[in-house]
């Protein structure tokens, strides 16, 4: 067997999230369907991480495994120069697959690599727009009200101060610890007068993004100050936090690993 990464994007809009789960339509679903029919044995993908319903991806990494061109003939009877080649397949895979999803990439990698555990850091946008906009529906949060970005980048930055953020993640998930390095945090304002928020952490909790996310809105309604954020983060209670904002602002947009280029 050999191991393979595919690179991919996707408008999470249609789907309820990347992983599959029984009576609904997700993003793996249809990837390791698509796989499966291109290269005529069974496959199964294991991504990077687990988008939610209506999380969008601009980077997201998966790995699986296919028999080799010998194994695969040994087994088929197909000789071996007819065996699809993996590193040749982009166009085959994404004529099989839903045009809301694209690969970019397919790449042999060492058969202990793992696209889930080997990544060192992510990296997260979200955005939220001011004015009714058409295009954005389902693209960017649409948020009635002026926020004081200034004041929201001021406790964003209290962020990279700590690691435990108990407080920020969905409650009752199967998790070995609630710590997370954060590295960058800041909101940034867009042409059109939109809002960029971008977070970098070496992993993050379920949920993580848009609750901090809610809770930053508050600060930015003047709602909250900053020693009542920190005092949120140190409490480490989901319930002490604000309401996690709508996924559809939400993309992964960086997946980090030491030997992807």
């Amino acid at each position: 067997m050999q191991r393979y990464f595919i690179e991919l994007s996707y408008d999470g809009t249609p789907y309820h999230g990347w992983q599959i789960q029984l009576n609904a339509t997700t993003v793996q679903e249809y990837l390791d369907s698509a796989l499966t029919v291109y290269f005529r044995q069974p496959v199964s993908t294991l991504g990077c991480g687990r988008t939610d319903t209506g999380v969008h991806a601009s980077q997201f990494f998966a790995h699986f495994d296919l028999q080799t061109e010998a194994e695969q003939s040994e087994a088929t009877g197909i000789p071996a120069s007819k065996c699809p080649d993996p590193l040749r397949s982009v166009n085959g895979i994404n004529a099989l697959l839903p045009y809301q999803i694209a690969v970019k990439r397919v790449f042999e990698v060492a058969n202990t690599a793992h696209a889930r555990f080997d990544a060192t850091a992510r990296a997260y946008h979200y955005h939220i727009h001011f004015h009714k906009n058409p295009f954005k529906l389902n693209r960017s949060w649409f948020h009635k009200g002026e926020l004081d970005m200034d004041a929201m980048n001021r406790a964003a930055s209290i962020l990279l101060a700590h690691t435990d953020f108990s407080c920020f993640s969905k409650s009752h998930t199967q998790t070995f610890t609630n710590n997370c390095k954060i590295t960058e945090a800041f909101f940034e304002e867009m042409e059109d007068g939109a809002l960029r928020f971008t977070i970098r952490a070496d992993r993050f909790l379920r949920n993580m993004v848009r609750a901090i996310v809610g809770t930053l809105i508050r600060i930015g309604k003047n709602e909250l100050n900053l020693a009542e954020f920190e005092q949120i983060i140190k409490s480490k209670n989901r319930s002490n936090a604000g309401q996690s904002v709508p996924a559809c602002g939400l993309y992964l947009v960086n997946v980090i690993y030491p030997f992807v280029k």
